[in-house]
């Protein structure tokens, strides 16, 4: 191989080895470009390495025909995520564990201190209910100006985003992460995705459609009923006759209030209509657009106050709420006196098949029942984490006197490529996220032998090579090309063991095959081009 792109290689692993090593440190200086961004990658740890609760419910889906008993618990363990989310808790794992005919949900809480309330949370039952719009009132004095003030405030905030936002070299998606208050669209940076004319706002369709070109960002705030908007128009599509067809664009809310919303109050009223009239949701097709939506059917008893409500409801939202947050509030069209509904909204397939399935969780009862709870200490899992550092180092110690002992230069080099890979699978760990177990950790350890173990075969073959005369630069050549295919076998075995473990396994089993797996794949990887490109570059000639 020209030498010229042996050392190009080399720069680049270098440069990844940096990345890498900037992603696991902890706490970066100011002065480091990007170091906030590096900062806030984490370690995610497990119950048994953070301390917490698990938590073991039995369900009871005796009551459920057998062809939807699977979409009910599935339905179930998402409501679970989503209280347990809402309780503040980081890094929580919820599985489902199948028993011969019995359904389990096994509930991990890392670092959760308030068990009891947890406990009561997860116990609730699933409610589903259909609300309508409590009538308005009118506004105080003391309450218009708390109004305007609140709203003063917010433009000011927005005014202040706006100037970071128009810096040289800011990053809007990392802005929008931390400053908007769109739970739609903060968490993908303020994305807000592919759309055409009559979907958004009209002052903010106006501007996107009208005033901005691709990758500018609006000079002033926009202001609508929702709040204040910084757009960044990020990509368009245009028609054969030249005509923007569909708008691609992120942004910052800041949300202000209104006068309007404050005297609806923002409350919903009870209706009488819950998840105990609705018989099923199933995702089905518009004939017309083919785009995925959710269609409803109600028992006998639903339909007639389905009909009741959308007939005095007329040109007004109806809002569906699960566990009283609100999953779609449509507005309905015409009374529907047929006990089955539509719920359209440009949706993706998987949204419409997720929005199916807690609909029929709430519709479908499903008893849970808690019958285990195991308590991890936090001092326990701060030793965990101490004797698990300590195995590790201890390990990468052995084996680099190990290999030094055996192949002195090789064996420097192979560390060297070693220490690269535990840095950049470290990082892996960080950027997936992978939530580290002490089984996971064992992952980790056994793919760091099993990299070892490819230099070891690599080298062995090197030594063949040249006892058969051939010059060093030859040798290599061969010996990587002769100790490739063992190599590969080996690890293509190990993957398929790690995808079993992680599809059939459940909780720690999942964790040791998920971090071996991607030990493994990142072991072949430097093993071929890192500790290859090593050995080129001190081989000066053949």
């Amino acid at each position: 191989m020209n030498r010229n792109k042996v050392w190009s290689i080399f720069v680049l692993i270098v440069a990844f080895a940096i990345f890498a090593l900037l992603i696991d440190i902890p706490q970066l200086p100011g002065w480091v470009p990007g170091h906030q961004w590096f900062s806030k990658q984490k370690v995610h740890l497990g119950l048994d390495l953070q301390g917490g609760t698990q938590l073991t419910y039995r369900t009871d889906t005796s009551n459920i025909p057998y062809e939807q008993k699977v979409s009910a618990v599935e339905g179930a363990r998402d409501i679970i995520e989503r209280r347990i989310n809402i309780f503040g808790v980081t890094e929580s794992i919820t599985q489902i564990a199948k028993l011969k005919d019995e359904w389990n949900l096994i509930v991990e809480l890392p670092g959760i201190e308030d068990v009891h309330s947890a406990v009561n949370m997860i116990g609730e039952t699933p409610i589903l209910e259909f609300k309508e719009q409590a009538p308005s009132r009118e506004l105080s004095e003391s309450e218009k100006d708390a109004i305007a003030e609140y709203n003063q405030h917010a433009q000011e905030r927005a005014q202040d985003i706006l100037e970071k936002v128009s810096a040289v070299g800011a990053d809007f998606s990392f802005l929008a992460k931390e400053y908007s208050e769109d739970p739609g669209s903060k968490s993908s940076g303020g994305d807000l995705g592919w759309f055409s004319r009559g979907t958004m706002i009209p002052e903010f369709e106006k501007v996107v459609f009208d005033d901005l070109k691709v990758g500018q960002i609006t000079p002033e705030l926009v202001k609508t009923n929702i709040g204040y908007h910084i757009i960044k128009k990020t990509d368009e599509k245009r028609n054969d006759q030249g005509e923007v067809t569909e708008v691609r664009a992120s942004h910052i809310l800041i949300v202000a209030k209104s006068e309007e919303a404050i005297k609806q109050n923002g409350k919903w009223q009870y209706t009488g209509l819950t998840g105990k009239q609705l018989q099923r949701a199933l995702v089905t097709f518009d004939p017309q657009t083919g785009e995925p939506e959710v269609s409803l059917e109600f028992n006998k008893e639903g339909a007639k106050l389905f009909g009741e409500i959308t007939g005095r409801n007329i040109n007004k939202p109806v809002a569906i709420f699960l566990d009283n947050y609100p999953l779609s509030i449509p507005v309905v069209r015409e009374k529907i006196i047929t006990g089955r509904a539509i719920i359209s909204g440009n949706f993706k397939l998987s949204e419409a098949k997720e929005l199916a399935r807690r609909l029929s969780a709430g519709a479908l009862p499903v008893p849970i029942k808690l019958i285990g709870q195991q308590n991890v200490g936090p001092n326990l899992g701060k030793n965990s984490v101490k004797k698990s550092v300590v195995a590790g180092l201890l390990g990468f110690l052995l084996v680099a006197i190990f290999m030094i002992g055996f192949y002195k230069l090789r064996g420097v080099l192979a560390i060297v490529a070693l220490s690269i890979y535990a840095l950049i699978v470290l990082a892996l760990y960080k950027l997936i996220p992978v939530t580290l177990t002490l089984a996971g950790v064992a992952g980790f350890i056994v793919s760091l032998g099993m990299a070892v173990d490819a230099n070891i075969l690599i080298f062995e073959r090197i030594k063949d090579e040249r006892r058969l005369g051939k010059p060093l630069s030859v040798a290599i050549d061969d010996g990587f090309r002769h100790a490739w295919t063992a190599i590969r076998d080996g690890n293509i075995t190990t993957l398929i063991v790690c995808f079993i473990l992680y599809q059939f396994g459940s909780g720690l089993v999942r964790g040791f095959g998920l971090t071996l797996g991607i030990g493994v794949i990142m072991s072949m990887l430097t093993a071929i081009v890192v500790t290859k490109t090593f050995l080129r570059i001190t081989t000066k000639n053949g």
